[in-house]
């Protein structure tokens, strides 16, 4: 029987399901004696309770079952006939009249959107590229020896310096009144690695052990504590204890102790390099797709699909109460997180969803198997045992599917690269490692 599909709005279509009523009593007499089989009541043995008792206690609910089935079947049934691409689930809503013996029922719902893909040789792209430098792989081994320095007391008379590891006692106050988190005693910090504001580090410097003062604080506008920000308090600090630092140096002693295989000098700044090429490589891929993605986006038309939003922004909304519990948030479940927040997020990601699936079925850039396996061992390699990683990789279909969706993005940013204008910028090093991710 023909599908009659009424369009209602852009996406929107409605169709109308029919069941037969005597179909749906029968299916749930038959739920019914098969529950009665080991359903259990008082005053009566297993499997002998009347089907009067049965029908009075689980008849609605095996009839809400048995009509649940039947829609998704009939609905099923009619999206394919009419050949269909549904997106999210359709509302179902009983009409108020319906031919004698059936139950007659609209059924809304969206479908797929036509993706009109932009001309992308008409798309200004910029490709940005990176070197490790000499200069990157010293700061590395610098952050390597601060990793494993030591500290030893200063001598009584001597003042604190940068690099020095002070132990100290401080209370600020605003207008003369002490403020949360503005105490503490036996607080410790390096002096000049900007653990603390550099007014802070500026008034401890140079003092002695046993040594109090008192010294105004401005607190930046952008200061993270919200009842501070932007304003002056006043604070007493006394020394009680000043710790030079050593930094080992950087032998074959060093190296040996990182685990480097050959245990050099140029055997460590070697590995540094190899980890920071790898590293570049991944920021520069992502940069360079970030920017592939938002001409996608800029360039393509379609209409997005409500539903798919919806389901998106319910999942962004999960994953933030899951981060909310992992933070050790109270209540983090029942936390008030308004799916409006994350539509625009939401909307974004579905749209630019289609898009990429559109490109991938119209210029065959599924992932090949011998694109995945290079990609997981690539993955591998900083690991210490990369064939254990392999594995781990190639015994599990999710861990897969997310390499295989990296691989799919990453020759769908090759391809556009290809039709696009493109030009290139070289990145410095620090640059690229600071705004990486943005």
């Amino acid at each position: 029987m023909a599908v009659t599909v009424e369009t209602l709005e852009k996406l929107e279509r409605r169709i109308t399901l029919t069941l037969a009523a005597a179909d749906i009593n029968s299916e749930v007499e038959n739920r019914l004696k098969k529950l009665a089989r080991t359903v259990k009541a008082d005053g009566f043995r297993p499997g002998k309770v009347p089907m009067s008792v049965v029908a009075q206690r689980y008849g609605y609910s095996v009839q809400y079952e048995v009509m649940n089935d039947k829609l998704g079947e009939a609905f099923s049934a009619a999206a394919n006939e009419a050949q269909l691409r549904v997106a999210g689930a359709p509302k179902i809503a009983q009409k108020e009249e319906s031919p004698e013996g059936q139950m007659a029922f609209d059924a809304t719902f969206e479908v797929y959107p036509e993706v009109k893909l932009g001309d992308l040789s008409a798309a200004d792209i910029e490709r940005v590229a990176s070197e490790v430098t000499e200069e990157a792989i010293d700061k590395t081994v610098d952050i390597l020896r601060k990793q494993r320095r030591t500290f030893a007391q200063r001598a009584a008379a001597e003042a604190a310096a940068d690099g020095d590891r002070v132990t100290i006692d401080f209370e600020g106050k605003l207008d003369g009144e002490p403020f949360a988190g503005g105490k503490a005693d036996g607080f410790q910090f390096i002096i000049g690695e900007g653990q603390m504001l550099e007014a802070f580090e500026k008034a401890v410097r140079g003092m002695k052990v046993g040594e109090s003062k008192t010294f105004p604080l401005a607190f930046p506008e952008d200061y993270h504590g919200k009842d501070v920000a932007g304003k002056e308090a006043d604070f007493l600090v006394t020394v009680k204890k000043i710790e030079t630092q050593h930094l080992p140096e950087v032998n074959e002693a060093f190296a040996k102790s990182l685990g480097i295989g050959e245990a050099s000098v140029d055997g460590l700044r070697a590995d540094i390099k190899k980890n920071l090429e790898r590293e570049v490589k991944f920021r520069v891929l992502a940069r360079n797709k970030g920017a592939v993605m938002e001409a996608l986006v800029a360039s393509a038309e379609l209409d997005v699909p409500n539903a798919l939003v919806a389901g998106e922004a319910e999942r962004l909304v999960a994953a933030a109460r899951e981060d909310l519990k992992k933070r050790g948030v109270k209540d983090a479940d029942k936390a008030p997180i308004p799916e409006e927040i994350f539509k625009p997020q939401a909307e974004r990601r579905v749209r630019l969803g289609l898009v990429v699936a559109e490109l991938v079925r119209a210029n065959n850039l599924q992932a090949k198997p011998e694109q995945l396996q290079a990609h997981i061992e690539e993955l591998a390699q900083s690991y210490e045992k990369p064939a254990e990683v392999v594995r781990w990789y190639l015994s599990d279909r999710n861990r897969l599917a997310e390499v295989e969706a990296v691989v799919v993005e990453n020759n769908v940013t090759d391809f556009v690269l290809s039709k696009a204008k493109v030009s290139d910028k070289t990145l410095p090093f620090d640059e690229l490692m600071a705004t990486a991710g943005n």
